[in-house]
Order: C-alpha cells, then structure tokens, then sequence
C-alpha cells in the first residue's frame, strides 16, 4: 500500500497514530495505578482508552493510504462501533463517579447497547458522522456537568482535573465539527489533525483525574507520582 498525496490527510494520519499510542500508554498506567486502588474504575476505562486505541489506529490506516473507495469504506464499519463503545464506556465511568460501581454494572448493558445503535445508524447513513459529534456532544456535557457538581459538591477528588479534561473533549469535537479550521505549522493540518492532538491533551488530563481519584481512595494520595 502507498501513502495517500493529500498533505492534510497524512497529519490526520499522523496525529490519529499518535492518539493511539497516547490511548494505549494510558491503557498501561491506568493498569498499574488501579491495582489494589479501584480495580474497577481502571477496568472501565481500560476497556473506554482501549477501544480508542483501536479506533485511532484504524483511522490512521484508513486516513494515511491510498485504497479503494470500497475498502476506505469497510475500514470504517469497526472503526465506527469502537467509536461508539468508547463513549459508551466513558459514560460508565461518568456513572460510576457520581452514583457508584452497582450503577454503573447496571447501565453497562444499556450503554453498550446505545453505541451499538449509534454503529447501526453509521451503515443505514453513511457518511454520517455528524452523528457521532450529536452523541459525544451530549455523553460530554452529561459528563461535565457532574464533575462540576462533583468538584462543586467535594464529593470525588480529582473531579475538577476530570472536568477539564471533559471540556478540552468538547473543545476537540467542536473543532472537528466545524469542519473548516486549518492550520501550517511545519505541516499542514486540517480540523481532522488539530481534533486528534487537543484530544491527547483532553486523554493526558483525564488520566491525572482519574490518577487522582484512584489515589485519594486508596488513602494514598499523597504517594501520587508527581
């Protein structure tokens, strides 16, 4: 397979490896962090950065190469349901935050399920990602909303790092929802580009939050790594 000619689409490819990567490293902290801390929130959001690995990866495939138009398509079928998982799973750990682990067991099924009608309304529309935007935009501000009441209420510490990482989120969906920001700084970047690296950011400081957290409940915070 040969690199795509289009400037934009190689750093759509490039930033969507790099968010992959960043998912998975935080994949791996999370695994060290929550053991003997909160097992169960690291396993949420493993599986929530995990599928985003996925999906990041697939989009740097699908971004970065030259292929049929057939082909581009059937990438994005997966890349699609992980996308819907992964939100799906963060509003898990959204749950969890707020009203606990026998919660956020039962919405699980439910959540899931949602992603998976979301993934169902991307074949019977193709090409609709605006869906995608409609559905995080409303997963985020449901999230933001209860870490600022959480931070608000002191009842999670760390809620107030989840908030702003949760706001970076939706400053990242809206930049790509535009669709027309674009930006040279060495390379060319388009909204898809600039999306990817405000969203390693937004991953970097939901990972401190839930760090936070994760130490605070173990009664440990301060032995957090600075």
């Amino acid at each position: 397979m040969e690199f795509i000619d289009i400037a934009t689409e190689r750093t759509t490819a490039a930033t969507d490896l790099l968010l992959a990567l960043v998912a998975l490293a935080s994949i791996v902290y999370l695994a060290r962090v929550g053991q003997g801390r909160d097992p169960w929130k690291a396993r949420i959001w493993s599986w929530a950065f995990g599928l985003l690995t996925f999906a990041s990866a697939m989009g740097a495939v699908a971004h970065g190469f030259k292929m049929s138009e057939q082909l581009n398509r059937l990438l994005w079928q997966p890349l699609n349901l992980a996308l819907g998982l992964t939100i799906a799973m963060f509003a898990v750990g959204v749950v969890y935050d707020k009203w606990g682990q026998l919660a956020s067991r039962r919405v699980l099924p439910i959540l899931i399920a949602v992603g998976v009608v979301f993934f169902g309304v991307t074949i019977v529309i193709p090409g609709s990602f605006l869906v995608f935007i409609l559905y995080e935009a409303v997963t985020m501000l449901f999230a933001l909303v209860v870490y600022v009441l959480l931070a608000a209420r002191k009842q999670l510490v760390g809620a107030a790092v989840m908030a702003a990482g949760v706001l970076i989120t939706i400053v990242a969906a809206a930049v790509q929802a535009s669709g027309a920001v674009f930006v040279k700084i060495i390379w060319e970047f388009d909204y898809n580009g600039i999306f990817h690296l405000i969203q390693v950011v937004g991953v970097v400081v939901l990972v401190a939050g839930l760090r936070t957290a994760m130490y605070a409940r173990a009664g440990e915070a301060g032995d957090a790594p600075q």
